[in-house]
């Protein structure tokens, strides 16, 4: 089933929305969409790599939190250029999540226990970095860029086609690579459907968030794509080529699906899970980045939160198994996105917050059950 059901259930809230409150829909909540969202879709984009091993990571969250005061400490409190200050956070998550990885994988303490043990030890370790609770202000122009401002319109255009041209070269690939195998080769006219349909859907995507969001457009013009969609969008891409054309990729996918036999075909177990929380690490300290951006500042709560539940949520929203062997970087994307439909067009409806959660728990919910229903099909008919 893959993502289809997140694809539908992105589609079913984004109609109800737009019916029961049509400003859902406007150029300015599109562009708050994607920003209200990104850091999470981030961290879960992070957590696949970590869910495909079948292991978890409880200290994502509050990982971003730290790795932000890091580089809210440096930019602020001591004048570190942003480059290096973003280098440090991101050698910070790196670090923790090796740190991670080493004591599940080599000492072979559980990964429920180890990162556990770090989501309390994180919530301590940015206390002592923000001086026992104090907000730390980001001045830095460039970090404020990445969540709130957008690229000039004329850029989104370019950006648009060349991601069309890409994925049209990847598809004409593909359908020759499989006619030169002798597979059954795919359809033109599939392959021109695919190539069309993103280039409408990336051309409405653009045009709509070229319009003019801004109330006084003659004081300041809100227009462009939002920084942070190509950043995701080229998170995605990488993450994407990693898993499904390099070999780290297929080992990852065989350790996954069963760990014992990919060790007796010669795979470093071992070293696939400290990469992946390595990975995870990481990506939630560009989470904690776009998040501190948004904010325009860091403090102890960054982080915090729903932070990590909305983030496990979206990757299997999405469609990535919580049982490991199954799932893609594009889960997290399709998962995050239904995220933030559900709380922003509840927000709009005038829900309370507690609404919200009841409502993104049932649809966790629903996308666990049809993952293990899926798992149990599979089982019965012998495919695993």
């Amino acid at each position: 089933m893959g993502a289809l059901p997140a694809v539908f259930g992105l589609l079913v809230l984004c109609t109800a929305f737009t019916v029961l409150r049509p400003v859902f829909l406007t150029p300015g909540n599109l562009a708050n969409l994607f920003t209200q969202g990104a850091a999470v879709t981030v961290i879960a984009m992070g957590l696949v790599f970590v869910l495909l091993l079948g292991e978890i990571d409880l200290s994502a969250g509050y990982t971003s939190g730290v790795c932000a005061a890091v580089l809210a400490v440096l930019l602020t409190n001591h004048g570190v250029p942003w480059y290096l200050a973003v280098l440090a956070c991101l050698v910070t998550g790196v670090v923790i999540g090796f740190t991670l990885g080493f004591l599940r994988a080599k000492v072979g303490i559980p990964s429920f226990v180890v990162t556990l043990a770090a989501f309390l030890a994180f919530q301590g370790i940015a206390l002592l970095l923000v001086k026992g609770g104090a907000n730390i202000s980001i001045r830095d122009t460039v970090i404020l860029s990445i969540a709130n401002k957008n690229v000039p319109p004329l850029v989104g255009w370019l950006l648009a086609a060349a991601c069309v041209a890409v994925y049209a070269v990847i598809q004409i690939v593909q359908a020759n690579n499989r006619a030169r195998r002798g597979l059954t080769r795919t359809p033109v006219a599939l392959v021109a459907a695919r190539i069309g349909g993103l280039a409408v859907l990336l051309g409405i995507g653009v045009w709509v968030l070229n319009l003019e969001r801004s109330r006084n457009a003659a004081f300041v013009s809100l227009r462009g794509v939002p920084i942070v969609v190509p950043l995701i969008a080229i998170l995605l891409v990488v993450g994407t080529f990693v898993l499904a054309r390099t070999k780290y990729g297929r080992h990852l996918y065989a350790v996954g699906g069963n760990a014992e036999a990919a060790r007796r075909a010669g795979i470093n177990v071992d070293l696939m899970r400290m990469s992946v929380f390595a990975v995870c690490s990481t990506m939630a300290a560009i989470g904690g980045i776009i998040a501190a951006s948004r904010a325009n500042s860091v403090d102890p709560n960054t982080g915090g939160s729903t932070v990590l539940l909305l983030a496990v949520g979206a990757a299997v929203i999405g469609g990535t198994s919580l049982f490991g062997g199954k799932g893609r970087v594009l889960d997290a994307v399709l998962g995050g996105a239904v995220v933030a439909v559900i709380e922003n067009g509840m927000g709009l409806l005038g829900y309370s917050a507690g609404v919200k959660y009841v409502v993104t728990g049932l649809v966790l919910l629903l996308a666990a059950g049809v993952d293990a229903l899926s798992r149990r099909r599979g089982s019965v008919a012998g495919l695993r």
